[in-house]
């Protein structure tokens, strides 16, 4: 694995003494951390112990969001909510004997489930990550905590799976609403040895009841699904281990056994609120789980509000400089383009009907889906567009250059994502790769490969910023808020032009044959280039969210003034590569049930 310094900043928080250096890294490709350690002081005593604690993002949140700063109008919401680093800062003022390092993991495609489950070595990576941290942060004889919130669950598993015992250096494990992926038969046994393994460990959980908080009108959470139903399995996993007893401790219930060395914390959210990230920042659960068991407990604050660390907090978000650097690179070469550069040819394609004057509008469309059952959903989505509810500038198609060795073509690939509506009323609809098939067939197109995705990416006239979003990604509001949010940060720019960054797209890839009934996407990029996912398989072929985007590219490459079907090279071992980086694809296509 490669480990490449990206950034070291000296950061002195004006509202208090605290002092800090911070670095981000990367590990090629997929991993991106921030390391914060106290600033070097020749007054302070040595420390006499050393800490790492490795905090895993949640679902859709990078790193700078996760550090925090000051709430301000304009700036995203995900900046308020977590306040690792701030939480740190106090954390720091309450162990003074203590070096305290904190190591921020976010996973490529911002998420951590997602990236374990799309390696077949994922655990055994994500083992040898955190014991990496740990020398490179804190040296052969620091003590690690390992924690994270929401998704980032994931990667604590993945640490408890990749070992057969969980490490004797992790002292701490604080699961911060993330234990959806307990599972007694392969956790349970490894979390008791280990806690009866040396009385320095603790484990403590917080979560709440999540059963039947709802989004726009619907349940979030399935029958068996969730945090508190997650929390009472580990509860009574670990009860023939440990006297596990409970008591109301303000807000929450809480289970505590061996001690007090281990500790759920449950709030019984009588208002049916969603308190998922609440939890972790307004409530100060960073803090709380981190100074449990230790003289601190109970003396900075309380667990459950107000915030206790508001002096901590950065005024403004904390950058990377180098991937700030690449985004305004890429910012003037996009800016240059659209202001005197010369547009991307265009060809008009004359395989999607004409739409009729009185075809409903996308955002009203999108409404009528909320209540269908996914099939029927998939059904209606085909149907409209089949039908040609398609914008107008969806249907002049961008001539993108693509080269292998030696050879060199043209491919014409849509503008844009499949969408529904006028170009007045539109909305990018995401579908099952399978409904994209089966348009990509009715309009003599191709869906795109991985190469093809990157092809357009290179000379793409639009760049917009990747805007994922945590809430109920599965759902049809979630569809309308994200296109809501790729027109705010489109606004002021023609539709037509090339445009990437807006969604993931489904692609064409070997990796639909590996497993069965796969969905493989790809892309995403953020504005420096780089994608937020990698090509992967997790999901399975009736998966889909908000992030999901269909683009057709015409079933045609023009080779030395020569056509050629892109679906004859796919299977071509000799002339695949123009179109392909895995190799032929056979069949280029996803599976459709009635073939």
């Amino acid at each position: 694995m490669k480990w490449i310094l990206l950034s070291l900043l000296l950061v002195a928080c004006p509202r208090t003494a605290v002092a800090d250096e911070g670095r981000f890294a990367t590990i090629e490709p997929d991993v991106r951390i921030y390391a914060n350690e106290p600033a070097a002081s020749d007054s302070a005593p040595a420390p006499t112990r050393k800490c790492v604690l490795i905090f895993a993002l949640p679902n859709g949140n990078t790193l700078e969001q996760t550090l925090g700063c000051t709430k301000a109008e304009g700036l995203d919401w995900h900046y308020d909510i977590q306040h690792v680093l701030a939480q740190t800062r106090l954390l720091r003022t309450l162990t003074p004997a203590e070096k305290l390092v904190l190591v921020c993991a976010e996973a490529g495609g911002l998420s951590w489930p997602a990236w374990r489950a799309s390696r077949p070595d994922g655990n055994e990576r994500i083992g040898e990550l955190a014991q990496r941290w740990r020398r490179e942060f804190g040296g052969a004889n620091a003590r690690v905590t390992l924690t994270g919130h929401s998704g980032g669950g994931s990667f604590i598993f993945g640490v408890i799976e990749a070992f057969e015992e969980v490490p004797a250096w992790i002292d701490r494990i604080a699961i911060l609403d993330a234990n959806y992926a307990f599972d007694a038969t392969k956790h349970a046994d490894k979390l008791v040895r280990w806690l009866q393994g040396d009385d320095a460990r603790r484990l403590i959980v917080l979560a709440y009841d999540d059963r039947n908080i709802e989004f726009n009108g619907k349940r979030v959470v399935g029958p068996a699904g969730g945090t508190f139903r997650a929390t009472q399995r580990m509860v009574e996993a670990l009860r023939p281990a440990f006297e596990m007893n409970d008591k109301q401790t303000g807000p929450f219930t809480e289970y505590a056994g061996l001690n007090g060395r281990v500790r759920f914390y449950v709030h019984p959210n009588p208002a049916n609120k969603i308190l998922h990230t609440a939890l972790v920042g307004d409530m100060n659960g960073l803090v709380h789980s981190q100074t449990l068991g230790t003289p601190a407990e109970g003396q900075w604050g309380t667990f459950g509000g107000p915030r206790a660390y508001e002096a901590f907090i950065e005024e403004r978000p904390i950058v990377d400089e180098l991937q700030a650097n690449a985004s305004s690179a890429s910012r003037q070469r996009t800016n240059a383009r659209s202001s005197g550069s010369p547009a991307l040819p265009g060809t008009e394609i004359g395989t999607i009907p004409a739409r009729r004057p009185d075809a409903i509008g996308g955002r009203a469309f999108t409404e009528q889906l909320a209540g269908l059952s996914r099939d029927q959903r998939e059904a209606a989505i085909y149907a409209e567009i089949a039908a040609g509810n398609v914008p107008g500038f969806l249907r002049t198609f961008k001539q993108v250059p693509i080269a292998a060795g030696g050879l060199r073509g043209t491919i014409d690939v849509a503008p844009d994502y499949l969408a529904i509506g006028s170009d007045e009323d539109f909305v990018r609809i995401p579908m099952t790769p399978q409904t994209a098939q089966r348009l990509a067939d009715l309009f003599g197109c191709v869906l795109p490969t991985r190469k093809i995705v990157d092809a357009i990416d290179a000379v793409a006239e639009v760049r917009l910023a990747p805007q994922p979003l945590t809430d109920d990604r599965e759902s049809v509001a979630a569809f309308l808020l994200s296109n809501q949010k790729i027109e705010a940060q489109r606004q002021g720019r023609q539709l037509g032009p090339l445009v990437t960054g807006g969604k993931k797209d489904i692609v064409l890839s070997n990796k639909i044959h590996e497993r069965p009934d796969r969905l493989v996407i790809y892309g995403w990029r953020r504005l420096d280039g780089q994608p937020i996912q990698p090509l992967t398989n997790v999901h399975v072929d009736w998966y889909v969210d908000y992030s999901h985007g269909a683009r057709l590219v015409r079933d045609e490459i023009v080779i030395d003034g020569q056509r050629h079907k892109i679906t004859d090279l796919l299977q071509d071992a000799a002339r695949a590569a123009i179109v392909s980086d895995e190799g032929p694809i056979a069949p280029p296509r996803y599976p459709l049930a009635d073939r």
